[in-house]
């Protein structure tokens, strides 16, 4: 069973169809418990950094997430649920994040002829070779909306990176963390196989 964590933002619904589409059981929960019992957590995310880390505070999940991460239990993060694994974000003035990856989340900023946010289909450049990127060709095509993105300190945890105006980090994979700025539920047949890819790690 995979825990699937709402706390009340990001499109729940869409990724709990995406992961039960390639052959996953998920539960959607705000239970510590349920988080404990869990073979692995998926976070996804839509919206503001700050809101995220109030609302999962609010439903007193944080410490049992980074307890779990750290006992070395698969997460899947989906770019909200990437960006609150580092240190701080500069969204809306500085916010603390869970601080299990050492590093910065900070807002593009670029030419005029780039629009924010980066919204829409763009390639990944792999970094890494991972289960999880199994049979998924380099350069792939995923789906993207976001204003903001990670800046990891050390650089081995650098699974992805993707050209706009800059290159910046799309993937993290370092041990039991995955985790995208893209969203591979809108992201059609490569994103459906990153999820399956992700369900196989579990069982």
């Amino acid at each position: 069973m995979i825990a699937l964590v709402d706390y009340g933002m990001g499109n729940i619904r869409s990724v709990s169809k995406a992961i039960e589409a390639v052959g996953g059981e998920v539960i959607i929960t705000q239970s510590a418990e349920d988080i404990k019992k869990a073979k692995a957590i998926v976070l996804p995310g839509v919206g503001a950094f700050r809101d995220c880390m109030v609302n999962l505070k609010d439903i007193g999940v944080i410490e049992t997430v980074k307890e779990e991460i750290l006992k070395g239990k698969p997460y899947l993060g989906i770019c909200l649920g990437m960006q609150i694994l580092f240190t701080e974000s500069e969204e809306f003035g500085i916010c603390k994040g869970l601080d299990l990856i050492k590093g910065r989340v900070i807002r593009f900023s670029l030419p005029k002829e780039y629009k924010i946010p980066h919204m829409g289909w763009n390639t990944v450049k792999f970094r890494k070779k991972s289960k999880i990127l199994s049979e998924i060709p380099d350069n792939s095509y995923f789906y993207f909306v976001h204003s903001y993105y990670v800046v990891p300190e050390d650089k081995s945890f650098i699974g992805g990176v993707t050209e706009y105006g800059i290159e910046f980090t799309s993937m993290i994979i370092y041990e039991n963390i995955f985790a995208t700025q893209f969203h591979p539920e809108k992201s059609q047949k490569m994103g459906l196989k990153l999820l399956s890819n992700f369900i196989k790690l579990v069982k």
